[in-house]
């Protein structure tokens, strides 16, 4: 088993970079994990990026991680309710996405 080949996405993962973003998320099949602790910033539009890339892998025969789940991360993910679709053991048991634990 090789190791794994790491995207750090750093900075707002948003609508305003999207495009630069998707090719190396979606046409990268060597990509197996994703490190999101540098993310500053996350809108629909880069979570809607996210959940396209996981679907893209399974799609084909691989998995893709979502890792390193930075605070902006945390915060989009339980104030939209979308961390279990996005199938990550690290993210759903998240004690900042926890039913009665956020402020």
């Amino acid at each position: 088993m090789s190791a794994p080949t790491v995207l750090k996405i750093e900075g707002e993962l948003t609508i305003f970079r999207a495009a630069e973003l998707k090719p190396m998320l979606l046409d990268a099949p060597a990509v197996t994990e994703v490190d999101l602790s540098a993310v500053t910033e996350l809108d629909t539009a880069g979570l809607q990026l996210l959940m396209v890339a996981k679907k893209a892998a399974l799609a084909q025969g691989r998995e893709l991680q979502l890792t390193g789940h930075s605070p902006a991360v945390l915060d989009v993910l339980a104030l939209l309710n979308v961390a279990a679709d996005l199938g990550d053991q690290t993210v759903t048991d998240s004690p900042a996405l926890a039913v009665g634990t956020r402020s």
